[in-house]
């Protein structure tokens, strides 16, 4: 809940303020969709018969450059090729992985023009040659991390990390083809983020990045699942599988750490420690199960001793959210002997993480480190 009020309440901030420097103050539906409560009115929409196969001219958030402004633009969308969706974005909201490729902090992954945006949830609008199992009118939420369904790694339980549609800050254009179905008026491409894009009332996906929901889902509270709650609570139930009277530290209490603290209570952990340098994130990680709060700013001792210090030699699970690494050495550092630190956050640059070889398996300590399966989409 805490964490759901503090999306509200960015979100109210952002309008209609839409050519700002942040894009912090882009975060919700373009247009007069944001409104949307009855399927009355959903239905009103759009008219598949009109649009379908059609391109569709519409208004984009659009950033051209690193830390450049968003700039609402009207666009062109192409209608969808081979196993491909186009979708009604109805919300969206935002993550700091926007804000890391709005910033350009990695030369490799700048792609501008660009249409940013990850976390949404919308109506589908019309569907390529393939799609069989959506169709137009659908409730569907995008998802990032998207599942083929059929290659090795989709097939196993090891990890649901899939070898065509895993998520690919690197990527750009769709999978078919390698081009975007975005353009400017004057026919000039704009970039695909994540395998979403949802700054803009209208996207095109692959379907292997779309999941199908209730249509009398609560759309104001859906977009949040795409991202934010999905990969927090993953984080607890499917990555570090937290057990009940286990103790877990999360790192980072943004929407990623408050719904990995709900994760990890649901899971009936007993000892659930935040850590944080804002203090005012207390009130909202207790309000999801957190018991103990560590601010790395006081005291002169380094985290991880204080976190050993607290649970008697380290937490059995310490789940990382901040995207940083200096950070993850501290979460993995506060784990006892056989611990385990999945790594839910990504640090923007390309840089080694450095720490001695003792830490993970010799001495009989056998720390674990593990990158986050993230959410899987039956879970949805």
């Amino acid at each position: 809940m805490a964490m759901l009020l503090q999306a509200r309440r960015i979100l109210a901030q952002s309008l209609p303020r839409y050519n700002s420097k942040s894009p912090q103050t882009f975060v919700k539906l373009l247009g007069s969709t944001h409104g949307l409560h009855d399927n009355a009115t959903k239905s009103k929409l759009f008219n598949p018969n009109e649009t379908s196969g059609k391109v569709i001219t519409c208004n984009a958030a659009v950033v051209r450059g690193p830390k450049q402004p968003f700039l609402m633009e009207t666009i062109r969308v192409d209608p969808p090729k081979k196993m491909e969706v186009r979708i009604k974005i109805l919300y969206t909201s935002i993550c700091h992985t926007d804000l890391s490729a709005w910033k350009g902090e990695n030369e490799a992954q700048r792609a501008f023009p660009r249409i940013l945006g990850h976390e949404a949830v919308g109506l589908v609008e019309s569907v390529g040659e393939g799609v069989t199992d959506l169709k137009a009118g659908d409730h569907v939420i995008p998802i990032f991390n998207g599942e083929c369904g059929h290659c090795p790694y989709c097939t196993t339980k090891a990890t649901n990390l899939c070898q065509t549609f895993r998520v690919n800050p690197f990527k750009s254009v769709m999978q078919h083809d390698g081009k975007c179905r975005f353009s400017t008026k004057d026919g000039e491409p704009i970039f695909h983020f994540l395998n979403t894009s949802t700054f803009t009332e209208y996207s095109v996906l692959d379907s292997a990045c779309l999941v199908k929901i209730d249509p009398d889902s609560p759309l104001k509270k859906m977009s949040l699942l795409s991202c934010g709650v999905s990969t927090g609570v993953g984080a607890a139930w499917n990555t570090a599988n937290v057990q009940p009277g286990s103790s877990v530290a999360i790192f980072g209490l943004g929407a990623l750490g408050l719904a990995a603290s709900e994760g990890a209570r649901a899971r009936e952990a007993s000892k659930i420690i935040g850590v944080d340098i804002n203090p005012e994130k207390l009130n909202k990680a207790k309000a999801v199960g957190m018991t103990d709060f560590v601010n790395p700013k006081d005291g002169s001792k380094p985290v991880h001793q204080r976190i050993r210090e607290m649970t008697g030699g380290g937490v059995d699970y310490s789940i990382e959210c901040a995207g940083n690494l200096h950070v993850l050495r501290e979460a993995f550092l506060s784990t006892h002997d056989f611990g385990l630190s999945p790594m839910v956050s990504f640090d923007a640059l390309t840089r080694d993480f450095g720490f001695q070889p003792s830490y993970l398996d010799m001495y009989g300590e056998m720390r674990q480190i593990s990158t986050q399966k993230l959410h899987y989409n039956a879970d949805m």
